[in-house]
């Protein structure tokens, strides 16, 4: 059974940093895409980076570019994102997700929450 487990959510003030965590369990990884996805109040849930788990291929929405960075650990099977220049509008709930290379994602974690005070 797969899990994604993230960690790390918490309250910092703009401007500050957070790294956030999230351990795979279940399977390997091989050939998977490992993503962040966020979502606001009242907002959709969107996209914030993707990593490919064999490449190390990043991918940014246009919102954290310059300031967010996802990376995996192999040998802990983890996926951190670190975000860096925080804004309120970062503000979310943030999900870990996993998927095969070319298609959706399967896996979802259960989300940590994210607060940016100005």
């Amino acid at each position: 059974q797969v899990q994604l487990v993230e960690s790390g959510g918490g309250s910092v003030q703009a401007g500050g940093s957070l790294r956030l965590s999230c351990a795979a369990s279940g399977r390997t990884f091989n050939n998977y895409g490992m993503a962040w996805f966020r979502q606001a109040p009242g907002k959709e849930r969107e996209f914030v980076a993707r990593i490919g788990w064999n490449t190390g291929w990043t991918v940014f929405a246009d919102s954290v570019k310059g300031r967010f960075t996802i990376s995996r650990d192999s040998a802990k099977n983890t996926v951190y994102l670190q975000m860096n220049s925080m804004k309120p509008e970062d503000t979310a709930v943030y999900y870990c997700a996993a998927g095969p290379t070319g298609s959706g994602y399967q896996y979802w974690g259960q989300g940590t929450q994210v607060t940016v005070s100005s």
